[in-house]
């Protein structure tokens, strides 16, 4: 594929919602964050091509009017950017519940007949570029094959209309439960190895330290992918004054790769961490929870809220991207 022309070219990101303003279960596509580390290229869709090629039995390349021809599906999932790359364990809350339709990548490479010896896939975007002072050339990320086995999509429409040019058009990978930076846009191609990609989004960027069992550091790293427990409180907002001795709720959303088993949610530092009522699934939405809460003094009081994964894992207090959400309010 020819190089492509990128507007605007260098980094380019749109703020997110703040959390009190999620109210909404899918997230409207005006307000979805926007997160672009080289630029935004610019591809129309006649000119656009898939090469699939390395440990495959049937390299091949599609243009958009053969991957439309594979059956549609639909999938509604949590997007989220895990931060910063140069701050990565800063608290960000770029989140919102997309649906996405396209074709499953299994339906494709089941044409193109991966070789067992492939671990990873590597997915290369149209965007290039430098960012942070390193040449990129392209955007490249890997995925495990065994993920593939899930819901991975190759999407061309988002919240049911044509991805915009930021959001990937005209097409781009969607995989569910992984943090956004998997999920490359503009996707060109996809190749099959043994082992992980050596670009700098794959070991400059987005590795993180594994911890022994007393928080220190092992030296060892592993990638950012699967989406760690988190929450969120959507009600009260920030500041909003609390009436003394009248019952409120305190709701929001809470998501986890593979789901959250429960949430929790305390109102007052000194307070006892309360079981929310969570939501039944929704695949791999995020799920709503709600606490009744009557505020018995008045003053300040930060509420938090702290999900735990179907795993086990649960929201740290500090210290990591998916630290708890904390909102002060006044009770009057």
């Amino acid at each position: 594929m020819n190089p492509v022309r990128l507007d605007p070219q260098g980094p380019f990101m749109r703020d997110p919602l703040a959390p009190h303003q999620m109210r909404d279960r899918l997230t409207r596509t005006q307000d979805l964050f926007i997160l672009c580390h080289l630029g935004v290229p610019r591809i129309e869709r006649d000119r656009w091509s898939l090469t699939i090629d390395g440990m495959v039995e049937r390299p091949s390349t599609l243009r958009f009017d053969d991957l439309v021809r594979y059956p549609k599906t639909e999938v509604a999932t949590i997007h989220q950017c895990c931060g910063s790359p140069l701050k990565p364990f800063e608290p960000r809350r770029r989140v919102c519940n997309v649906r996405w339709s396209g074709v499953r990548l299994v339906d494709v490479l089941a044409d193109c007949r991966p070789r067992s010896a492939a671990q990873y896939i590597w997915s290369y975007g149209a965007d290039s570029g430098e960012f942070s002072g390193v040449v990129v050339d392209p955007y490249l990320k890997d995925l495990p094959i065994a993920r593939v086995e899930d819901d991975v999509l190759i999407a061309y429409e988002m919240n049911g209309s044509a991805l915009p040019a930021e959001h990937g058009f005209p097409a781009r990978l969607v995989v569910p439960g992984f943090y956004g930076t998997n999920s490359v846009k503009w996707l060109t191609r996809m190749s099959f190895v043994e082992s992980r990609a050596q670009g700098p989004f794959t070991t400059r960027w987005y590795n993180d330290p594994v911890l022994d069992g007393t928080g220190r550091e092992t030296g060892k790293n592993t990638p950012v992918w699967s989406i760690a427990p988190e929450s969120l409180i959507v009600s009260p907002a920030p500041h909003e004054s609390i009436e003394l001795s009248v019952e409120r709720e305190i709701w929001g959303w809470a998501w986890a790769d593979g789901g959250v088993r429960s949430v929790h949610v305390r109102a007052g530092d000194a307070a006892t961490w309360r079981p929310a009522e969570l939501e039944p699934p929704r695949g791999r939405e995020w799920r709503r929870f709600s606490m009744p809460w009557t505020p018995r003094q008045r003053g300040a009081v930060v509420l938090a809220a702290r999900a735990e994964a179907m795993g086990g894992l649960v929201q740290p207090i500090s210290g990591r991207r998916n630290a708890i959400h904390e909102v002060a309010v006044n009770v009057i």
